[in-house]
């Protein structure tokens, strides 16, 4: 039986009103009177029942054109591609989006992956292409045309719509709780790495794929949203990695419900699409298309990482004439990769484990929030914008304002520290000690860990999750929400409690 339209455990299908379920908004909403009354005049009605402009959507959209458009402000000086004197670290507005226009030669005219190795998998490096080629065409025999800040301006305007299409999605898989949807909008994360890279072509994607799966219904009736969903995470795999790590919890919490079919469906479509996208560059240009994965292979530890903050605790507090085990990894990088790789699959068994055992089948945001979480954690490579890509997961996998912006602080701390790493790098003096750097580094894994042991706990009491106040089983669900686990699940627990009751044979006294 299905409860897509049931409404929450309160009974109520109007919106949630953040002063009365937050508790850091209800503190914060004694500053100007309180929460909402139980008799105040609701003014913000179900989506479609508005009869004034500024509704809850959009005001939240607005929002998100403001942080956006304060974004492109804060960017603007590097805009132009002349950076002297590090104005590019100095003023914190370093985007790869300009750097690479150059770097991989689109400002010569060359096609990615046919003329020049790209680093980033398939779907970026076309996006690059579709929007650099045209913009060189332009710009060839004009020079008074600066073909660089032209590309990032049009970048800055594709991605910008990305992420108020990310935002239109959170905000219809929250018809309920639109403001959720203001913690994506207001994030300081994407004001400040935005368009740092190409990252908001995979959320947007990711996000898509999401709601197809969430507006799906039982194969075959929904099979064209099933299959679209899959279509959408393998373009979002396409473009970066991290969407395909959405299929694992679709698999396993299809599985518990039974309906297994239909996850296979997702991703076996998601698994053609990534082979589809890449075959063009993969087929005839195999050299320049495995840059890629040459690269990942090949990295040592980057910047900011569990590994980098095991490093150089190795260096300040290990046995000077001896080599740290991590400093030792470092110099083995086939070694370091098998330890990374390890300790995600790991996390991602437990991740099952708990998605399988929880006393109530989790919802998908929360098991794609943490394993997209893991990866981060465990990997060798943490790029200032991969904030990014938790985002939107955690918007719909816990929408509680207060541990959102302790973690939000946290990134803006690695922010600022990170730019000075790279000032000092560049100038060859440092803008301050190795260790308050490692220090903002702990800060924001920290905060990760944090976020990771909320949404768990929020797994194994789901009376505390915010999301199930509101409604009655999972609105990203899609086919799985409001279907009862299989009957293995049931059986494997009635066994289990039958063991448990059963007392144990007293022992023989004699």
């Amino acid at each position: 039986m299905s409860t897509k339209s049931t409404p929450g455990i309160d009974g109520s299908d109007a919106p949630d009103h953040p002063s009365r379920s937050d508790g850091f908004v209800r503190g914060l909403s004694g500053l100007i009177g309180g929460p909402l009354g139980d008799h105040a005049v609701a003014r913000d009605r179900p989506v479609g029942a508005e009869n004034r402009f500024w509704t809850a959507v959009r005001i939240v959209l607005a929002l998100t054109c403001l942080t956006l458009a304060l974004h492109w402000v804060q960017k603007s000086p590097c805009q132009d591609g002349a950076w002297v004197n590090n104005e590019q670290y100095t003023r914190f507005c370093y985007t790869d989006v300009l750097a690479l226009y150059y770097a991989e030669r689109l400002n010569e005219g060359a096609v990615p992956y046919r003329d020049h190795p790209v680093e980033y998998p398939v779907l970026t490096g076309y996006f690059m292409g579709a929007l650099g080629l045209p913009v060189h065409s332009a710009g060839d025999g004009n020079p008074d045309m600066n073909q660089g800040q032209w590309f990032y301006n049009l970048n800055a305007l594709v991605l910008g719509a990305l992420a108020v299409v990310t935002v239109a999605v959170i905000l219809a898989l929250r018809r309920r709780r639109p403001w959720d949807a203001a913690l994506f909008a207001l994030a300081p994360a994407l004001l400040l790495t935005a368009t740092v890279n190409w990252d908001l072509l995979a959320i947007g994607l990711a996000a898509l794929g999401l709601l197809a799966w969430a507006r799906s219904g039982p194969v075959p009736k929904g099979t064209p949203l099933v299959a679209l969903s899959g279509v959408l995470l393998g373009l979002g795999g396409a473009a970066k990695m991290w969407p395909l790590f959405i299929l694992g919890p679709i698999l396993v919490l299809a599985l518990r419900a039974n309906r297994i079919r239909a996850a296979l469906l997702s991703i076996g479509t998601a698994a053609a699409t990534v082979v589809l996208v890449n075959l063009p560059a993969a087929i005839p240009y195999r050299d320049n298309w495995d840059r890629f994965f040459e690269l990942n292979t090949t990295r040592p530890i980057d910047w900011g990482t569990f590994w980098y903050i095991g490093r150089y605790l190795d260096g300040k507090f290990g046995d000077p004439a001896s080599v740290g085990p991590f400093q030792w990894l470092d110099a083995n990088i086939p070694t370091l990769n098998y330890l990374s790789y390890a300790l995600f699959g790991l996390a991602c068994l437990g991740i099952g484990a708990l998605a399988l055992l929880a006393p109530r089948r989790p919802r998908l945001a929360q098991l794609a929030f943490l394993v997209v979480a893991a990866f981060l954690i465990f990997s060798k490579v943490w790029s200032q914008q991969f904030v990014l890509w938790l985002l939107p997961l955690v918007v719909l996998a816990r929408p509680r304002w207060g541990a959102f912006l302790v973690w939000q602080a946290a990134e803006v701390c690695y922010f600022i520290a990170f730019y000075g790493q790279l000032l000092g790098a560049s100038t060859g003096t440092p803008v301050f000690p190795e260790g308050v750097f490692v220090f903002a580094a702990s800060l924001r894994l920290a905060a990760v860990v944090a976020l990771v042991v909320l949404v768990v706990r929020e797994i194994l009491h789901p009376e505390q999750d915010a999301v199930r106040r509101t409604y009655a089983d999972d609105p990203d669900g899609g086919l799985l929400d409001g279907t009862p686990d299989a009957s293995w699940l049931d059986r494997w627990r009635s066994r289990r409690s039958t063991d448990e009751q059963t007392p144990t044979p007293a022992a023989s006294t004699t």
